[in-house]
């Protein structure tokens, strides 16, 4: 079923200036919450030296904002339903702008991780929200080339993110990060009040009725509690105390989730959304393709660094050919999916990104840079094919009074497959660091453990691949 759409939108919107000022505040929008995740990254050691502390302490500025990315998505897109989004989305943009200042403000590291977290908190509703107001401004047949961009900006934004954080982190401090974030953040505000339709919820949608906060508590804990097991996993290991309790509280809450939708009347999550197979299909291909990609990203500069012994700068350009791919061909192949639909470009993106991380495995893994960037760069063309088609058949599978929550599902689940794909990567990095054989017949060089973590990669590829068969064979004129 396809939602409707409020096509005029935009023209009944006196306070904004037109589709192109709409546009461009969303794609801002996303790139720099894309930018925020990961700028952190390489001046983490910078943290480690400032404050005296240990890596696992220092990670939680990384792990927080993923945890409250994994919580607040799909409670952001199911307040959609029932708040009118224009009013979400400056109240959001506002607490990112907070957690800003409070990092840029920081002295001690508990004061950091908290403005981290109050970050999430702010940013996790940006991606939900600006496809949600895309959807309903846009009509099917358009609104491709929209997603198209802003998969583009969260490209560049995933890739560029770690450059622009080491790059101005060296030289200005990292507090500085926290600084251009908090403007970034004050600008996309500013913009939001002109360029954002007033987007009343619907009334199938919201319809007066009671919103189930306790049920999106539990799915929000659920998630959060399995992307922390993770995180504990990758450094202590799957089977320590702290990961085991960790997934099974993550258990406990899916199930009063799972227990609470079938008791209520308006559940959180309705429980046909997941009887609809195009939609759990689309989720199920992004999640697999997600945790490909960003596994590639992570840990394609700790390879390059470690086996060719480049700098922490120079081991980021070599992720440059693949968002610049991203950068470039999301909006085109967007623009394409409005005309010949989205299955065949996702079924070519997931199988271009299962090659992209054979050949990393067989071939590229101990080689000179310049081979490691083509892999990269078939990654990021995959993931051009991949990203914004997916979007697009998620939106359309969905009736306009599941859009809301529905998108907060789906983007909810790209994180997890995120920060999933990030930790049990990095778990096979380590338990293979001692192997005397590669996993992959055809390997021949010495870096084994990386060979064998994008052979697992390639593995959640075929994963992949077997939910995009069952997609939706769309065929948009």
């Amino acid at each position: 079923m396809t939602h409707d759409t409020n096509t005029k939108a935009l023209a009944s919107t006196p306070r904004q200036g037109g589709a192109s000022l709409f546009i461009a505040t969303v794609a801002i929008s996303v790139l720099v919450a894309a930018i925020t995740v990961d700028m952190v990254n390489p001046v983490l050691p910078l943290l480690i030296d400032q404050f005296g502390a240990s890596k696992a302490e220092v990670s939680w500025v990384v792990s927080g904002v993923a945890l409250m990315l994994a919580f607040g998505v799909p409670l952001y897109g199911r307040m959609s339903d029932v708040v009118e989004l224009r009013k979400l989305f400056l109240i959001a943009v506002t607490i990112l702008a907070f957690g800003s200042l409070i990092c840029a403000l920081a002295r001690d590291l508990i004061v950091l991780v908290a403005g981290r977290m109050v970050q999430g908190a702010g940013m996790s509703a940006i991606p939900v929200l600006s496809i949600v107001a895309v959807s309903k401004v846009f009509p099917p047949g358009k609104r491709g080339g929209v997603l198209g961009i802003m998969a583009g900006c969260i490209g560049v934004g995933t890739a560029g993110g770690p450059i622009f954080g080491g790059m101005i982190g060296q030289t200005l401090g990292w507090q500085s990060l926290f600084w251009i974030t908090l403007g970034l953040s004050l600008l996309i505000m500013v913009g939001s009040m002109f360029a954002l339709p007033k987007l009343e919820p619907s009334p199938e949608g919201a319809g007066g009725r009671r919103f189930d906060l306790l049920g999106g508590v539990l799915l929000g804990l659920s998630a959060g509690m399995l992307l922390l097991g993770v995180t504990l996993g990758e450094s202590s290991g799957f089977g320590s105390l702290a990961s085991l309790s960790t997934f099974a509280c993550s258990l406990l809450a899916l199930a009063g989730f799972i227990r609470r939708i079938t008791i209520v009347d308006n559940p959180f999550v309705p429980p046909a959304l997941f009887a609809n197979r195009y939609y759990v299909c689309s989720i199920l291909v992004s999640v697999f393709s997600m945790f490909a990609y960003f596994a590639v990203l992570v840990f394609v500069p700790l390879l390059v660094a470690e086996s060719n012994g480049l700098t922490p700068g120079e081991a980021g350009l070599v992720l440059l050919p693949g968002g610049a791919a991203v950068a470039l061909l999301s909006p085109w192949i967007g623009r394409i999916s409005d005309r010949v639909g989205t299955k065949r470009l996702i079924l070519a993106g997931v199988s271009l990104m299962g090659v992209s991380t054979l050949f990393l495995s067989t071939h590229a893994a101990g080689s000179p840079p310049a081979i490691v960037s083509v892999g990269v760069l078939g990654a990021g063309i995959a993931f051009a094919l991949t990203n914004s088609p997916a979007n697009s058949a998620a939106v359309s599978s969905l009736s306009k009074e599941e859009v809301g929550v529905g998108i907060g599902i789906y983007q909810g689940a790209l994180y997890l497959g995120a920060g999933s794909g990030a930790g049990v990567i990095g778990a096979v990095l380590s338990s293979r660091r001692t192997a005397a054989a590669p996993l992959n017949p055809f390997y021949m060089l010495d870096a084994i453990p990386y060979s064998d973590a994008f052979l697992v990669t390639t593995a959640a590829l075929i994963a992949a691949l077997i939910a995009g068969i069952g997609l939706r064979n769309d065929n948009v004129k």
